[in-house]
């Protein structure tokens, strides 16, 4: 520099100085426009905004971001990377450091890691929001119930038509020994989702008749599941007076109301599980109930029979006649009450054994096949209940209780009110 005139790349130096100093690391928000991928690996980009637009450059060896960088969860394989995520058009979250390219005289950021801007926005409510409730004593496990064992009262929340409850009610049919579930059918994405659970929830409590309620829906991204961390509905899962079990999504989906719940769910499937014992296991408690009564039983008679032999040695001393006389008319009594009681006791086992098993056939849902019944299944697999779910040359599957038989409707004829036969006729 002379007589303090500045060369180009003297006042580009301390620019670039300047600004490094001021902005050694800054989020920046905006849409992602001309972006190119050149062979080198480097990506080249504009951040911009209504009424301005930013040069960024994301070199190679900064792209290998493993982590969310506003709640510092470590991403794992099935995530989608940010790299995949970058494209035209997109809502984006880039941090970085602020310098400036000498060579065309521009700033520009040196990306470092980012994110959709939605995901990160909603990341950082999730934090602030799970911070808050946590405090409030939402999560506390000392105000959270045991799940009643094997109910036979479930009010299930979730969406009709889901895969969710599909798996959930496959798994209700094997396992427990029957249950009643009332479904509230209800948005599980979209604004309206979480007012409508949290309606649904109030009215499980005011029916009264539910044992334990169930939130589950299948998995999806952050915004999918949102309707979950929303305050209202982890308010309204943390004042039911209903235990409240959650399986929201997959295993490493965690929501608000996930940690609210009496009880989480890796997944609606999972749900099923933690509410109703394997069938297996309801008749080995069965035998074994058995088992101790017969063991109990043998106990009760050993005794009896050792102080019936008390009695006939103290026959054999030198009582009188008429001593003995009555001592064996009370053992004769005592014989007759023992026999009549023993067979009481175990009458009434075996009856409540008997009903028992009769519950456990009534569950078997194939039963109804082995006499002579079937079920019909459409299209999509679903069963059919009417003859106006079919049609001429559609295809039908028939369930036998020794497998299955596939079929073609030819033809179809309805009953009408009055018993009359009413033709469907071919299409």
């Amino acid at each position: 520099m002379q007589n303090g005139i500045l060369t180009v790349r003297a006042l580009t130096e301390q620019l670039r100085k300047n600004l490094e100093g001021r902005f050694p690391f800054v989020w920046v928000r905006g849409e992602v426009s001309n972006l190119s991928r050149p062979a080198s690996g480097h990506l080249y980009f504009s951040l911009k905004d209504a009424e301005a637009q930013l040069q960024c450059v994301w070199f190679r060896g900064q792209q290998g971001q493993a982590f969310d960088p506003l709640t510092g969860e470590v991403f794992d394989s099935s995530r989608p990377s940010p790299l995949d995520m970058l494209r035209n058009g997109a809502e984006m979250l880039c941090a970085g450091r602020i310098t400036v390219y000498p060579a065309r005289g521009q700033y520009q950021l040196l990306v470092e890691m980012a994110q959709p801007a939605g995901e990160g926005l909603l990341a950082q409510t999730f934090e602030a929001r799970k911070r808050q409730l946590a405090a409030a004593g939402y999560f506390a496990q000392a105000r959270k119930r045991p799940l009643p064992w094997d109910p036979q009262r479930v009010a299930l929340l979730t969406s009709s038509t889901g895969a969710a409850i599909h798996d959930f009610m496959r798994l209700a049919r094997n396992r427990g020994s029957g249950a009643q579930i009332r479904l509230f059918a209800v948005p599980v994405q979209g604004e309206e989702a979480a007012p409508a659970m949290v309606r649904a929830l109030e009215t499980v409590d005011r029916q009264g008749w539910a044992e334990v309620v169930v939130l589950i829906r299948g998995g999806g991204s952050l915004e999918d599941l949102w309707a979950y961390n929303e305050e209202c509905l982890a308010t309204a899962v943390f004042s039911s007076v209903t235990p409240v079990l959650a399986g929201i999504g997959h295993e490493v989906d965690v929501t608000l109301t996930d940690l609210t719940a009496d009880m989480r769910a890796a997944t609606p499937s999972h749900a099923a599980q933690l509410l109703w014992p394997d069938r297996n296991e309801l008749r080995q408690r069965l035998d074994e109930a058995l088992l101790s009564l017969q063991r109990v039983a043998g106990q009760w008679l050993a005794h009896k029979e050792r102080a019936w032999e008390y009695l006939e040695r103290a026959r054999r001393t030198a009582l009188g006649l008429e001593r003995l006389a009555v001592r064996e008319a009370g053992l004769e009594m005592a014989r007759h009450r023992l026999d009549a009681a023993v067979r009481h006791l175990l009458a009434g086992h075996e009856h409540a054994l008997q009903k028992s098993l009769l519950a456990l056939e009534a569950c078997d849902p194939l039963a109804p096949l082995r006499r002579g019944y079937a079920l019909v299944y459409g299209a999509h697999g679903r069963l059919v209940r009417s003859v106006t779910e079919t049609e001429s040359g559609s295809r039908i599957d028939v369930r036998l209780h020794d497998g299955h038989v596939a079929a073609v409707v030819e033809d179809r004829e309805q009953l009408t009110a009055r018993g009359r036969n009413r033709k469907g006729g071919k299409q």
